[in-house]
């Protein structure tokens, strides 16, 4: 069986899915419990023993403070494989990262079969455009023109339902990203295209953007992502072959993205 924490998210629920059409028995963990979810609370990790009963594998967010308790916990119930969902920060910033990077080496010295995802920025980072996208046709943002290669969360889970369920992965660390750099100007055309409607990209200053996200994230988060967007390194702006590699496909186009999400813009 495959516990899945997280798995209301964006990555979760489509690896959720896409397990449980290839036949496999699953979990779906989160914190908020419902007739399909059972609750998880990674912040709590003395509340987890029960959580992870009957699981073989486990796929991991970096969240909360104890990594080394989440990993024992898992270890005592029979997990013996761990695919941890962290982040490309883990490697080009770790001073700004350092629950990533703190996850990545707890799960490196637990004991446990392991594997490591490292995702850049996603796709549905743009649905933060929702509102003003339906109200005012408008994408604010910052750094407009700058390029980043974001991807699509389903092709994280496609990616995690391979490493779960196919051996030859342990030990191994797998940057992901999409097909091509994007910015995010590029984005709001690409939505107005899909939708039929044209949407105008406004330039935020740094300053305006970073109020915004401190609404809902951290400060030290809020600024590590303003530094990723603003001015991103070279290997933050690679465009890794890791997904095509994996799922002998490329990865997902934003066009593509955008056209099975209008229903989120209109």
């Amino acid at each position: 069986m495959i516990a899945v924490t997280g798995a209301a998210g964006n990555v979760g629920r489509p690896l959720v899915q896409t397990l449980t059409q290839a036949g496999e028995e699953v979990t779906a963990l989160s914190r908020r419990p419902s007739d399909t979810h059972r609750q998880a609370d990674l912040t709590d990790p003395d509340s987890l023993e029960t959580a992870f009963e009957g699981a073989d594998a486990l796929f991991l967010l970096c969240l909360g403070d104890n990594p080394r308790a989440i990993l024992d916990a898992a270890k005592a119930r029979g997990v013996g494989l761990v695919v941890l969902l962290s982040s490309i920060g883990a490697r080009t910033r770790p001073d700004a990262y350092p629950q990533p990077r703190a996850f990545e080496n707890a799960v490196r010295q637990s004991g446990l079969d392991w594997t490591i995802l490292r995702p850049g920025g996603f796709y549905t980072n743009t649905f933060g455009w929702a509102d003003t996208i339906r109200a005012h046709h408008t994408a604010p943002a910052p750094f407009g023109d700058i390029r980043i290669p974001t991807l699509d969360p389903a092709d994280i889970a496609a990616v995690a339902a391979t490493v779960l369920r196919e051996p030859g992965h342990t030990g191994r660390t797998y940057e992901l990203t999409g097909p091509a750099p994007i910015s995010p100007r590029e984005q709001a055309h690409t939505i107005g295209d899909a939708l039929g409607t044209p949407v105008r990209f406004v330039e935020q200053t740094r300053d305006q953007a970073r109020a915004d996200m401190l609404r809902f994230m951290p400060e030290p988060v809020a600024d590590a992502t303003l530094a990723v967007l603003g001015d991103p390194t070279a290997d933050e702006q690679r465009v890794s072959p890791d997904i095509e590699h994996l799922l002998g496909r490329p990865p997902r186009t934003f066009a593509q993205w955008a056209t099975q999400n209008t229903a989120a813009f209109s």
